[in-house]
């Protein structure tokens, strides 16, 4: 039985194939963050910009939607905080449910087209992933979490910062 911080490294190194083995040997695909939340590997998934790993998530049954998707932690708020436009095509491919109002950087025509079709226009590029450090932790909850939990503050505080500047131009 493979643990749950095999499953949250291999995601968090972009390893698809250790991803699948630990799936495989029974790491849950719903783990919670250590605040209760479930849903760690594919929110850290998404915001890492790892396509296929989002997809092999999904297909093994982790839930796109919780029921707010503006929650911070959500696959949909994750993947915006990480920059990742092409995850969030991605998650509307796979059924992501976009809250009313919230900017995702796509025309409303693009999310039509892609929850009609179910793959994006031009179809998906492989490869290209980038090199993530791998991080030695103790336990699975806390060194982990609290690693990413400080890079998605650090993003969301950028596109904030962005934001009001762009509507002070």
């Amino acid at each position: 039985m493979s643990s749950p911080i095999d499953l949250v490294k291999a995601v968090r190194s972009g390893q698809l194939s250790v991803v699948v083995a630990a799936l495989d040997a029974g790491a849950p695909v719903e783990l919670d963050d250590g605040l209760g939340v479930p849903g760690l590997p594919l929110g850290v998934a998404c915001f890492m910009g790892y396509a296929d790993i989002v997809r092999e998530l999904v297909k093994r049954g982790a839930k796109v939607n919780l029921p707010d998707n503006r929650e911070p932690v959500s696959p949909l708020s994750m993947a915006l905080r990480g920059g990742r436009t092409e995850i969030v095509r991605l998650l509307v491919e796979l059924g992501v449910e976009i809250p009313p109002g919230m900017q995702v950087g796509l025309g409303e025509a693009e999310i039509r087209a892609l929850q009609r079709a179910g793959t994006p226009p031009g179809g998906w590029a492989e490869g290209d992933l980038p090199h993530i450090e791998e991080i030695e932790i103790v336990r699975c909850f806390g060194t982990d979490t609290g690693v990413l939990e400080a890079d998605v503050i650090r993003a969301a505080r950028e596109m904030e910062a962005q934001k009001k500047s762009a509507k002070k131009s």
